[in-house]
């Protein structure tokens, strides 16, 4: 959503500032170890509790006397916190509480507080958070000095669902990499088999792929270094084509127009005309419901009553209109009519009969319209897939995450299933706009997971926020199906490898994967504080490569340097080359059911490799995390374990 970040202005880097961290979640923690490792200056966390897991880690983290970790515990992040914690005089401000409100409000008071902060803001809403994100800019740009304008005082506002999403949905569809939205550009992560010929949209060899789960991008473990016996990033042309023969390689592949996918809510019910999508909801309503066998039994029952009644009545009473005899016992039972004072013996015991009769009966006949109510609501949100479909991906959870990663299934054209436990969620409404098959129950039980057809399906991605809940519903999907692909969505690192090497010690021939979304987000947030503008994350096994677009004036390993001499191994690579300045048409598409800026900067996506990088040039980067902290701030990063 940013505009290209100017890097190195007058610093060695903007890492060597304060930094403030403030959130409620495991994002907080993560973004915290993320900068513990690269960060040479103190990172305030600002935490509501220092009692609850996150709180206990990032206080973990200040002990640690090699750390800059400081921690300060305040309810809400109001104007006291934000000045306690240092804002005033920090370089950057991330704020990754849950609620958008909690962070517009904070992100307004740090703005005012310090023009020139750096805010990087976690919102779920985009178009909320494309208004604020200007509105943020145009406040910077009144409030800054004439001579501050090369000062890097940008807002970037990021989702750590977006982020995560196309990690998660590389790991369920096994064969589809990852998708990417690059200045204007749809490029897409693609594994060719070992021996396989290189294909004509190809642009990069990203990566050379572990011997183990060759065709599976998103799998076992990786490396960041060079000669490592696993997954190689970046690989040197050398190694790419002498291992090309025994090893598979992601290539990064342009989109044509025409493979592009689009959707555009509410899908096929705005195609449809009224009367059709009336006729075609009407079809799916479970009106049976009403005529289960307690429903049956009940209104039997009342039935039964009224009718020896109304015989009585005819028997006891001499009616001069025939339709009294069963109308009259009917306003008894119900207690509606009036009282009969006036009749005679018998009409007046039969009224008394009648009032006992309604007072045992009416409760029942209220709970079993109740019931039948409630069941015709929840059948009504459940849509079961047809008997015969197979090959498809069963989501579990339609929270944020779930919800993000459903519209890019559907959008993709894969075959989905949506379960989710509460009727109320997020993105159960938006899965039955898709027109996506939805079951509404809890997926630990064997029966709904049956009711997803998990026997026939090709992968299951479980989603929902709590990991012991996850571990039941991944072993109940085992069981239903042992070879199903299952990927999971874990907090905790170490429970979450003790998980998956059980499980494939377990189901040796079915893949298992964990996936943390602040894990996974985290990087991003990090980038985004250490003032890099960070386009996309792209998953390689269990490693990532990072897009970033780079102004090549004060970049000693860029200027000056043809595109090949840039280039380094493990590192990064130059995969587009633009003119700086303002951007060539400004426009939006859709990607994945999302609506996406596609800025047009003029980039040449297929270089000459002796065509030299100057001043006025810009870049798009493809970079491993340790390349990027090298290119934008000239230090290596502390070695992994250095504690």
């Amino acid at each position: 959503m940013t505009s290209t970040l100017h890097l190195r202005t007058g610093q060695q880097g903007a890492r060597s500032q304060h930094m403030v961290i403030c959130g409620d979640d495991g994002l907080a923690h993560r973004l915290a170890v993320e900068l513990d490792a690269v960060c040479g200056e103190a990172v305030t966390v600002v935490l509501p509790s220092r009692r609850d897991e996150h709180g206990a880690e990032i206080a973990a983290l200040h002990r640690d006397p090699h750390s800059p970790i400081e921690l300060l515990v305040s309810a809400r992040p109001d104007e006291q916190t934000l000045r306690a914690a240092g804002v005033e005089r920090a370089a950057a401000l991330a704020l990754g509480y849950r609620d958008d409100q909690t962070n517009m409000t904070a992100a307004l008071l740090a703005r005012g507080l310090n023009p020139q902060i750096r805010l990087v803001i976690r919102m779920f809403h985009r178009e909320r958070g494309r208004h604020l994100e200007r509105l943020l800019d145009r406040a910077a740009a009144e409030q800054c000095a004439p001579g501050d304008q090369s000062l890097d005082m940008s807002t970037t506002v990021l989702s750590d669902a977006d982020t995560a999403v196309p990690e998660l949905v590389a790991a369920a569809a096994l064969g589809h990499g990852p998708t990417l939205l690059v200045e204007g550009k749809v490029l897409r992560g693609v594994v060719r088999p070992a021996a396989t010929s290189p294909q004509p949209g190809d642009l990069a060899t990203l990566a050379i792929l572990s011997g183990a789960d060759a065709d599976d991008p998103a799998g076992s473990d990786s490396h960041e270094t060079p000669g490592a016996e696993g997954t190689q990033l970046l690989p040197d042309t050398q190694t790419a084509d002498r291992r090309q023969f025994t090893h598979g390689r992601l290539m990064l592949e342009e989109v044509a127009q025409s493979q592009r996918v689009t959707h555009e809510l509410p899908g096929r019910e705005r195609r449809l005309g009224v009367g059709s999508w009336v006729r075609a909801r009407l079809a799916h309503l479970p009106l049976r419901v009403f005529l289960s066998r307690e429903v049956l039994a009940v209104f039997g029952a009342l039935f039964a009553v009224e009718a020896l009644l109304s015989v009585a009545t005819w028997v006891c009473t001499e009616q001069d209109v025939w339709w009294k005899n069963f109308f009259l016992p009917l306003l008894d039972i119900f207690t509606m009519g009036d009282p009969a004072t006036d009749d005679g013996t018998g009409r007046r015991w039969l009224q008394i009969i009648a009032g006992f009769v309604g007072l045992a009966i009416l409760p029942l006949v209220v709970a079993a319209t109740f019931n039948a109510t409630v069941a015709f609501r929840a059948a009504s949100t459940t849509h079961p897939p047809g008997d015969d479909l197979a090959d498809h991906i069963v989501v579990v959870g339609l929270g944020k995450i779930g919800t993000r990663v459903l519209a890019h299934l559907s959008a993709s054209g894969h075959r989905v299933v949506a379960v989710e436990r509460d009727p109320h969620a997020r993105g159960v409404e938006f899965a039955r706009s898709l027109g996506v098959p939805l079951i509404v129950g809890d997926a630990a039980h064997a029966e709904v997971l049956d009711q997803a057809r998990i026997r026939h399906s090709r992968s299951v991605l479980v989603l929902t926020r709590d990991d012991g809940e996850n571990l039941d519903i991944v072993m109940t999907a085992r069981e239903a199906n042992p070879s199903v692909r299952v990927v999971m969505r874990l907090y905790d690192d170490d429970f979450a490898a003790t998980v998956q090497r059980t499980l494939r010690a377990s189901y040796p021939h079915a893949l298992t994967r964990s996936r943390s979304v602040s894990a996974l987000a985290a990087p991003s947030f990090a980038a985004a504080m250490m003032g890099r503008h960070v386009l996309g994350v792209m998953p390689v096994e269990r490693g990532s490569l990072l897009f970033t677009v780079v102004d090549v004036a004060g970049h000693p390993e860029l200027e000056g340097r043809s595109v090949h001499a840039a280039f380094r191994v493990n590192e990064w690579r130059v995969l587009a080359v633009g003119r700086a300045g303002p951007p060539a048409a400004t426009a939006t598409d859709t990607l994945g059911g999302i609506r996406v800026d596609t800025t047009r900067h003029g980039f040449d996506w297929r270089p000459p490799h002796g065509r030299a990088l100057r001043a006025g040039d810009r870049v798009v980067l493809a970079t491993t995390r340790r390349g990027l902290d090298v290119l934008m701030t000239g230090v290596q990063p502390h070695p992994p374990g250095r504690r």
